[in-house]
């Protein structure tokens, strides 16, 4: 092996690959290459044994099958047409989620640096509301109230939290106010408007993934795979952030820039998800710290938390369609209750810290 093509592996918990002639220098830690992939066989285990349940029950053989397109018409029919939407956006939606929350916890560098917390999930939400009420709603213009209303909260969150730059507990109790008035305002907007309208906004802002299809499907993907390539590049940021403008200036990295860039996309992500399903709380608090937690790692990474935000989004709409079946509860309701709990346990030992 010439030493323009050397490749060096260490084995261990880190594996190193160095690669001279084409002058890249990698890491790839094993312990979070290992649960990145044990998270994600759950989650298609999960998500194989949720398609074949309900009325019309499947064998995990059955659903295979219909997948790849050797089944019965009527197998087909309910695992493609019915049934594995719903799961691929649970799968997709809580994705995007966690990678939201992996965004904004990296840059407040607090567990608590929540979309849910500091407000820009009930700013996308206040932006939805309006865009339901007022002009009757629809995907595309839903979801471009969400983005609006999200960017518009974190542009005020960003300016009444700054001074002489933006700390992070000072940008999460400006949120947490903020968020506060948004959530009144979404009540009296509810209030205010007609009986069909304001039951139509309450239910979908539950947070629910009922009734949902391939038509929500193919535009998501089409956002996510317009995001993702910002994402790879920024990504690659927020450790030299995490140690401070100072010390990411001196790295070469433009802080205040690549912070609002990465707000953006972090907004992005929540408006693609309230636009289909409504705000679905918590997976973007908890999905990061769990993955954290499970590899190791000093820092919020972005894969794990997908990872994680795709597992609890997927067994918790699981929970929400058998717990009281044939009745279904929205997906939001249920991770509220996970959320909340998780909530309390995280408050408290950040109390315990201080």
């Amino acid at each position: 092996m010439t030493s323009g093509q050397r490749d060096r592996v260490d084995f261990g918990r880190t594996l190193w690959i160095v690669r001279v002639r084409g002058r890249v220098d990698g890491r790839i830690d094993i312990r979070t290459v290992a649960v990145c992939a044990i998270l994600m066989l759950v989650t298609a285990a999960i998500a194989v044994v949720a398609v074949g349940t309900g009325d019309y029950y499947l064998s995990p053989n059955e659903v295979l099958a219909a997948v790849f397109g050797d089944a019965p018409r009527i197998t087909e029919l309910i695992v493609m047409e019915w049934r594995l939407p719903r799961v691929v956006l649970a799968f997709g939606f809580g994705a995007a989620l966690g990678v939201s929350g992996a965004i904004f916890q990296s840059l407040t560098r607090n567990p608590l640096g929540s979309p849910d917390i500091i407000g820009f999930a009930t700013g996308a939400y206040t932006g939805a509301l309006v865009v339901i009420l007022t002009l009757g709603g629809g995907y595309y213009r839903t979801g471009a109230g969400a983005l609006v209303g999200g960017l518009v909260t974190a542009a005020a969150v960003y300016l009444l939290a700054y001074k002489r730059g933006v700390q992070g507990f000072r940008l999460i109790i400006v949120g947490i106010g903020v968020s506060a008035i948004l959530a009144s305002i979404n009540t009296w907007l509810v209030v205010k408007a007609d009986l069909d309208a304001a039951i139509a906004a309450a239910v979908w802002g539950a947070g629910s993934l009922n009734g949902l299809g391939w038509a929500q499907v193919w535009p998501a993907l089409v956002i996510a795979a317009v995001i993702a390539p910002f994402l790879a590049v920024l990504s690659r940021r927020l450790p030299m952030l995490e140690m401070g403008d100072d010390a990411a200036r001196a790295l070469g990295v433009r802080a205040e820039p690549s912070r609002l860039m990465l707000v953006f996309l972090g907004v992005a992500l929540i408006a693609l998800v309230t636009a289909a399903a409504g705000p679905i709380s918590f997976i973007a608090l908890a999905a990061p710290q769990l993955a954290r937690r499970l590899t190791g790692t000093p820092g919020v990474a972005m894969v794990p938390a997908a990872c994680m935000g795709a597992l609890l989004l997927v067994v918790s709409d699981v929970v929400a369609q058998r717990m009281f079946a044939p009745t279904q509860l929205p997906v939001g309701v249920v991770t509220v209750c996970i959320g909340g709990g998780y909530f309390v346990w995280l408050l408290a030992r950040e109390g315990r810290k201080q």
